[in-house]
């Protein structure tokens, strides 16, 4: 997501996005594209209007769509892009806690000149209890001390199963109290958090600086498990975007995971709709 919020009276003034037109896209919106065509969906991407992506599925085996990172990021530099935060998968370190895999995702998210390294999901065996995410929050303590050494910071992309009641807590609540502010930091991913029922306003003005990235994904009017073009849906984007006007943000990214049109015109679309009516 692009820039930092903007200036509510109930929340602490910062910069404000309306001062800036970056808008960032998450690949994994492409995800069905990107990998026959690399340097063509790249393209497309800068093309649509984004400045900025947020990578997703990096592996030392399968590199970025198969290429090294210092030349993917040779391939975003051409096309006017920056990356400030990569998707990379935490699921083997939570089960085993073993820092093999992070080191490497280190490494690829210097070369990118990334900011965030993000946790993007939890498998369904690691969260059945509150016990359970007590170990994902010290995991992920211990996991950002490694990410602050190496020049980066960490952060936690929510869905909606975090939202769920646990005995009178739930999971993000337990992450929210056992994760440290100073080293943890979240990514508001929109959609899941009003498809889980809340106000993504009310929990920003209650958490305030925890959110520095945003997913900002529309909801489709009709059935609210299908995306849809931002602006085109049913999530209130103009009223969170005009209310939280400070909330410490410093990115946004648009994410689509599924179409009813052309996915290269729907990003046009989103990316049109943001620029022009959100910051």
């Amino acid at each position: 997501m692009a820039a930092g919020l903007f200036i509510a009276p109930k929340l602490i003034s910062c910069t404000s996005p309306k001062t800036s037109k970056n808008i960032g896209l998450q690949l994994y919106t492409l995800r069905n594209e990107i990998g026959s065509d690399v340097p063509g969906v790249i393209a497309k991407v800068a093309a649509a209007g984004y400045t900025q992506v947020e990578t997703y599925g990096y592996s030392k085996k399968d590199l970025f769509w198969g290429m090294e990172p210092k030349a993917f990021k040779d391939l975003l530099s051409s096309n006017g892009l920056t990356s400030p935060s990569g998707h990379y998968d935490f699921n083997d370190y939570f089960t085993s806690g073993s820092e093999e895999q992070l080191l490497a995702y280190i490494e690829a998210a210097n070369v990118l000149e990334q900011t965030y390294i993000t946790a993007p999901y939890l498998e369904e065996h690691l969260r059945k209890t509150a016990d359970d995410y007590k170990s994902i929050a010290a995991k992920l303590n211990k996991a950002a001390e490694t990410c602050r050494k190496n020049g980066l910071k960490l952060a936690y992309h929510n869905h909606d199963f975090e939202f769920q009641d646990m005995g009178g807590t739930t999971g993000y609540q337990i992450l929210l109290n056992e994760t440290d502010p100073s080293l943890v930091q979240l990514e508001a991913d929109l959609y899941w958090i009003v498809r889980a029922g809340l106000d993504p306003v009310e929990l920003f003005e209650k958490y305030q600086g925890r959110f520095v990235m945003w997913h900002v994904k529309d909801m489709d009017k009709a059935d609210k498990t299908l995306n849809t073009e931002v602006g085109n849906g049913s999530i209130d984007f103009k009223r969170i975007f005009d209310e939280i006007q400070a909330a410490g943000t410093e990115y946004i990214f648009v994410e689509q995971e599924n179409f009813s049109i052309d996915p290269f015109q729907s990003i046009t679309s989103s990316c049109n709709y943001v620029k022009e009516n959100l910051l």
